[in-house]
């Protein structure tokens, strides 16, 4: 029962986090973001990013009710409480009930597919070429230096770019999947700062969209969650396992890192590990 509960958890969770525009997530990587007073900028991106739609679990959405067969449950007499032999109306009546749950979760999975294909931009998930059409895509954008598809929605990355922050900046952008959770965004404001957060580089409960989920799993399946280990990683999502750096040599006015700023060849060098222990995202608040 705990299994099933835990399998129907993430099946639910998955496709809620896919509607909820965490297309990408990040798994294991290094990532650096350099600012300076003359205006310019450079970022990177080197590791993993996992596509939900285009993994296994997605693909799988719904399988478990829609390929289970059938099998007659217990009929009880009413008087006694006693269970007797099923009679062949009730058999009848049990079947159509079987029937009718397919049908409907296998309706769900079409609708399902069509608003991850919506999300995609027109890839479907569904087709065996849809990783490689999805690395294609996003390898013809400036800045993707190479995308390699690994399976089940893993992807192999390396970004890199350059130039001058006269804009605001987030990474990562996927021509026609504009709902997307920002791995890093840089604001600029009309006072000279700019803020810079990492939502994704979180798995606390108020950025990461993974938090809390085996905790909630553990009491779907009846378990003891007082002591469960709210930041495990659910099957089938990647682990996250990450390195932000910040440098600049502007004014660092405020920051959530555990150790300050430190001197580094004339700038100064931010540092966060991130892992499923990281509940807060890096924010970083710099004056030029």
């Amino acid at each position: 029962m705990r299994a099933r509960a835990w399998g129907s958890f993430v099946v639910t969770a998955a496709m809620a986090i896919l509607l909820t525009g965490c297309l990408l997530l990040p798994g294991k990587f290094t990532s650096d973001l350099t600012l300076k007073k003359d205006g310019s900028f450079g970022f990177t991106y080197k590791g993993e990013i996992f596509v939900l739609a285009l993994s296994r679990m997605a693909a799988g959405m719904n399988d478990q009710a829609a390929n289970k067969p059938f099998e007659t449950k217990d009929c009880k007499d009413d008087a006694t409480d006693t269970v007797r032999p099923c009679k062949p109306d009730e058999i009848a009546q049990q079947k159509q009930e079987w029937q009718d749950e397919r049908d409907a979760v296998k309706a769900k999975a079409t609708k399902d597919a069509e608003t991850a294909k919506a999300m995609l931009g027109g890839i479907d998930p569904t087709d065996p070429k849809a990783s490689e059409q999805f690395a294609q895509n996003l390898a013809r954008q400036a800045g993707w230096k190479s995308v390699v598809s690994k399976g089940d929605g893993r992807f192999e990355v390396e970004y890199a770019i350059a130039g001058r922050l006269d804009h605001d900046f987030t990474f990562p952008t996927v021509e026609r999947m504009p709902f997307l959770v920002p791995f890093v965004s840089v604001i600029r404001r009309n006072d000279g700062t700019v803020r810079i957060d990492a939502p994704a580089f979180s798995s606390g409960q108020s950025a990461g969209p993974l938090a809390g989920m085996a905790g909630m799993a553990g009491a779907l399946g009846g378990a003891d969650t007082s002591k469960a280990d709210k930041t495990a990683t659910p099957p089938g999502f990647p682990r996250l396992d990450g390195h932000f750096t910040v440098h600049t040599d502007g004014t660092i006015l405020a920051n959530n890192t555990d150790e300050g700023p430190k001197a580094e060849a004339g700038m100064q060098r931010l540092e966060w590990l991130v892992n499923p222990q990281t509940t807060a995202p890096p924010t970083a608040l710099i004056r030029f």
